[in-house]
């Protein structure tokens, strides 16, 4: 496929992103940059400058929602992205609710409990969509360690280890390799043959 191709297939294509932080906001980015036609965007927290380090935003939207933020840096990038942002915290309702006509949904929290809620409420109330999870993924370096498991239709990309601590701080390189890895298997889903 040439990259017009991709393009062309990706237009009507929809991916949900639950987290505008780390994973999602660079997940986002390159999905954008691919093609992809809209993106649905759940965050309810602002830019902070400790963010900076990880996460696609700058200095100047420090206060800002993070998925407003990341909607004008989206559509700095490619104006043709249909980017619909929701500023809240998500709960099994509004799981269902935001993401039902998403083509797959990106898990992109920092909390466990949040994780396993939007998890268990795709794999349970809308088993036909892809999740692809970011876990494990603090530090730096073991670029080895990084890998993808599967479940059915959930996805989990990261060492499963690594979790963030004081000591073991999420930082850039590695939590862009996560995310990044989360837009590849989203578009190798989304383009795969029927």
């Amino acid at each position: 496929m040439t990259v017009e191709d991709i393009r062309n297939a990706l237009a009507n294509k929809v991916v949900g992103i639950a987290g505008c932080g780390g994973l999602g906001s660079n997940c986002a980015v390159s999905l954008a940059r691919s093609g992809i036609g809209k993106l649905v965007l759940v965050d309810f927290d602002t830019v902070d400058r400790s963010n900076l380090n990880r996460q696609y935003f700058f200095s100047e939207q420090i206060g800002e929602y993070k998925a407003t933020a990341l909607k004008v840096n989206i559509n700095r990038i490619d104006k043709e992205v249909v980017v619909e942002h929701h500023i809240l915290e998500l709960d099994p309702s509004t799981v269902t609710k935001l993401f039902n006509n998403c083509d797959l949904i990106i898990e992109a929290f920092d909390v466990d409990v949040e994780k396993q809620m939007i998890i268990e409420t795709v794999l349970s109330e809308m088993p036909d969509k892809y999740i692809i999870s970011g876990q494990g993924l603090a530090g730096y370096g073991n670029n080895d360690t990084i890998r993808t498991q599967s479940i059915g239709n959930l996805f989990i990309i990261g060492d499963a280890e690594r979790e963030v601590t004081n000591d073991q701080p999420p930082l850039g390189p590695r939590v862009g390799v996560v995310a990044n890895m989360q837009a590849n298997l989203a578009l190798e889903l989304l383009l795969k043959t029927d």
